[in-house]
C-alpha cells in the first residue's frame, strides 16, 4: 500500500494527542466531582454514564478522525480480484504434420486433450473462443460460455496442409475487436481493385486504431499452440506487432520435437516440421506474454494448467479513501446516536 498524499499523514498524532486530552478531562470531571455539597447529587452524576456506554461515543469519534486522516491521505492498494470480461482465444495448429505420434497418441489428439482439460479448469465467467489454422485461419467458434460448444468445436478439428501461423493471430484479433474491420482476406491478398463485391454494403470499414502499450489489454488473450512454422499467409511478426499494438498478450506454446527428427512423406515436409521456436519467442515477447515448450502431451497438459491460472485473477490498484471516508462518516452517525440514545439527549 502507498498513499498519493501523504503529507496528511503527519497529522495522524492528533488522534493519540486527543486520547490524552480526553483522559485528562476525565480526571478533570472527578476532581470537580468532590465539590458538590450534596452527596445524592454526586452519586447520581457519578453513575449516571459510568460503564462502558460512557466512552464508547468518544471512541467512535476517535477512530473516525483518524479513518478521515487515513481517507484524506488518499491510500492505494493492490487487490487480487476475480477477472471479468475476459476473453481467450484458442488459436490452434491443425496442419498434417499435427499427425506426428512422437507426442502421444499424436500431436492433434494431445493438443486437443490439454485445450479439454485447459478448458474444465477456467472459470465458468470467462469466454473462449477457438481459431484453427493451417493452410489458412479461421474462426471455427466464436466467444462463448458453453464449454459442451467448445469441446465440440476442438472435437471436429480436421488437418490441412499448411501453416499459417500469422493469419491465426489476425482473425483472433478480428474477433476480439468486431467493429475495426480487421479483414484477413484484403491483409492476405489486397483491396480489390475495381468495383464492388455483392457484399461490399455489410462489409465494415477498418478503422484506424491508436497503437496502446503491449499487454496493455486486460480483457482478453491468445493463445497460440503449433507444432511447425509459417509457411504460408500474414508474416507471424507483422501478425505479432499488430497484436502488441492492441495490447493483447499472445501466449506461444511449441509442441513437438524441436529438431525436426519425426518420420515424414519427404524432404520437404521433414524441413517444415521444425519447431520454430525463435519465431514463437519473438511473439511472445513482443506481446509482453510467454513462451512455453512441450515436448510431450504431460508436459503440454502441465502448460495449459499455468495458464489457466495465470487468467483466473488480476491485480487491480484501488484507492480506499471513499471507503474510508464511509467508514469514518458511519462512525460519526452511529456515535452520535449512541450519545443521544443512551443520555437521553433526544428532545
Amino acid at each position: 500500500m502507498y498513499f498519493l498524499a501523504p503529507q496528511f499523514l503527519w497529522l495522524l498524532p492528533i488522534v493519540p494527542g486527543l486520547v490524552l486530552l480526553y483522559l485528562w478531562l476525565l480526571g478533570r470531571r472527578k476532581k470537580l466531582a468532590v465539590r458538590y455539597a450534596s452527596l445524592a447529587i454526586v452519586k447520581q452524576a457519578m453513575t449516571a454514564g459510568m460503564g462502558w456506554r460512557r466512552h464508547l461515543p468518544p471512541a467512535l469519534i476517535l477512530v473516525a478522525i483518524g479513518l478521515g486522516l487515513l481517507a484524506a491521505s488518499r491510500p492505494l492498494a493492490r487487490i487480487t480480484l476475480p477477472t471479468s470480461s475476459v476473453t481467450i482465444m484458442l488459436a490452434m495448429d491443425v496442419s498434417l504434420s499435427m499427425r506426428a505420434t512422437d507426442v502421444k497418441p499424436n500431436r492433434l489428439v494431445a493438443a486437443q486433450e490439454a485445450a479439454k482439460a485447459f478448458l474444465a479448469e477456467l472459470p465458468h465467467h470467462i469466454k473462449v473462443g477457438i481459431v484453427t489454422f493451417a493452410g489458412t485461419a479461421q474462426l471455427v467458434q466464436p466467444p462463448t460460455l458453453n464449454r459442451e460448444d467448445l469441446v465440440a468445436a476442438i472435437d471436429r478439428f480436421q488437418m490441412q496442409r499448411g501453416t499459417a501461423v500469422g493469419s491465426a493471430i489476425v482473425v483472433a484479433l478480428s474477433t476480439l475487436f468486431p467493429d475495426e474491420g480487421i479483414d484477413l482476406g484484403e491483409m492476405t491478398f489486397g483491396s480489390a481493385p475495381q468495383g464492388k463485391s455483392l457484399d461490399s454494403k455489410n462489409k465494415k470499414v477498418k478503422k484506424e486504431v491508436a497503437p496502446v502499450a503491449p499487454g496493455s489489454y486486460e480483457s482478453a488473450a491468445i493463445i497460440l499452440l503449433t507444432d511447425g512454422r509459417r509457411t504460408t499467409g500474414i508474416d507471424t511478426e507483422e501478425a505479432a506487432k499488430m497484436a502488441a499494438d492492441h495490447g493483447v498478450r499472445v501466449y506461444a506454446v511449441g509442441l513437438g520435437t524441436v529438431d525436426g527428427a519425426v518420420p515424414a512423406y519427404d524432404s520437404w515436409t521433414a524441413i517444415y516440421m521444425k519447431l520454430d521456436e525463435p519465431s514463437l519467442r519473438a511473439v511472445a515477447q513482443k506481446t509482453q506474454a510467454e513462451y512455453y515448450y512441450a515436448g510431450d502431451a504431460e508436459a503440454l497438459k502441465n502448460v495449459y494448467a499455468k495458464l489457466s491460472s495465470s487468467v483466473k485473477v488480476e491485480n487491480k490498484e484501488t484507492e480506499l479513501s471513499a471507503l474510508l471516508a464511509l467508514l469514518a462518516a458511519c462512525l460519526c452517525v452511529a456515535a452520535a446516536t449512541l450519545s443521544l440514545r443512551w443520555f437521553s439527549r433526544i428532545a
